[in-house]
């Protein structure tokens, strides 16, 4: 019953965004590097940082005692983006809000505790770059709602049949907010785009419970749960390196920005595809005893050469 309430509350609230957006003009007009021709509302995204504030107000005393850290910081990296959704901000004020927020994160997973001191640049270096990752690979309709659906109901799953990490609560309200936010975007013509707010606030959320996880269980395997992102990105970053690309220029080089510019597939098939394939990792890392290294092997060489082999059909395909 609880969840349906939240799922309700949920969608007049994005309604209630929809009136705002249309009447402040907050729109997403095409540009050379979208995948998309038609002026749609930008920071539909906006039910996920809403979703904590909703958690907040059924688990007070959970949150004030636990989830206070994590808050604040989903709460600062959202406010940020969306500000820069609507008025573009300097890359310091951004990586510096950025850096609070991976903080405040690392407070909340007990990071600083249990990792020794000279891990903590690291883990700051991981966790702004698949942020990042996550901004990067929303340019389609569906990609990043149905990724992280898939993600979120991945992590449910071993909470609850394999090792319990948090509460569940915790999981499942972000996989309310995707599923109310993909009834609008998940379609050939969406009502609306997540928006930095969007693609920074449900990246926050679940690289939160990833590191929850991992800290929990000492199972650094489950950073592949988003595997299908990082491979793409980084693989895109050193294609863009060796052609002498500044890497934060917008682009079109994604697998998938070419498959939905140059071959006209569906966004809808292409971000089923990319979820699919991220499932099917999922299912296979919460089972396999294997060492992490092996993993990676048996995951990135063939998807990696599936990739690359693919990118250079296209581009030979259409002289690019």
């Amino acid at each position: 019953m609880e969840y349906i309430l939240v799922t309700v509350i949920l969608l007049i609230s994005i309604l209630i965004y929809f009136r705002i957006a249309d009447q402040y003009n907050i729109i997403d007009k095409p540009n050379h590097r979208s995948a998309h021709t038609q002026v749609t509302l930008r920071g539909g995204g906006i039910i996920f940082p809403i979703a904590f504030i909703v958690f907040c107000c059924f688990n007070m005393h959970m949150v004030a005692e636990h989830y206070w850290s994590f808050g604040l910081g989903l709460l600062a990296i959202c406010t940020i983006s969306f500000i820069d959704d609507v008025i573009t901000l300097s890359n310091k004020i951004r990586l510096s809000v950025h850096f609070i927020s991976v903080m405040l994160l690392l407070y909340f997973t007990g990071a600083f505790i249990l990792m020794p001191f000279w891990i903590w640049p690291i883990l700051f270096v991981l966790i702004i770059g698949t942020l990042n990752a996550y901004n990067f690979m929303d340019g389609i309709n569906g990609m990043t709602g149905v990724y992280s659906l898939v993600t979120l109901l991945s992590l449910a799953y071993i909470n609850k049949a394999i090792v319990e990490f948090t509460d569940m609560d915790f999981i499942m309200y972000p996989v309310l907010a995707c599923l109310v936010f993909l009834f609008f975007n998940f379609r050939k013509k969406a009502k609306c785009f997540a928006g930095d707010v969007g693609s920074m606030g449900i990246g926050f959320w679940v690289i939160g419970l990833i590191t929850l996880l991992i800290m929990r269980t000492g199972e650094y395997k489950y950073i592949l749960l988003l595997s299908i992102y990082g491979m793409e990105v980084v693989l895109t970053i050193i294609e863009r390196i060796l052609l002498k690309e500044n890497i934060f220029e917008a682009h079109r080089r994604h697998l998938y920005q070419l498959f939905a510019n140059e071959k006209k597939v569906s966004h809808l098939v292409i971000s089923s595809v990319y979820a699919a394939c991220q499932l099917l990792i999922n299912i296979f890392l919460m089972y396999s005893q294997l060492p992490i290294w092996f993993i990676i092997l048996i995951i990135f060489i063939p998807l990696g050469g599936i990739y690359l082999g693919l990118k250079w059909k296209l581009k030979k395909e259409h002289n690019l």
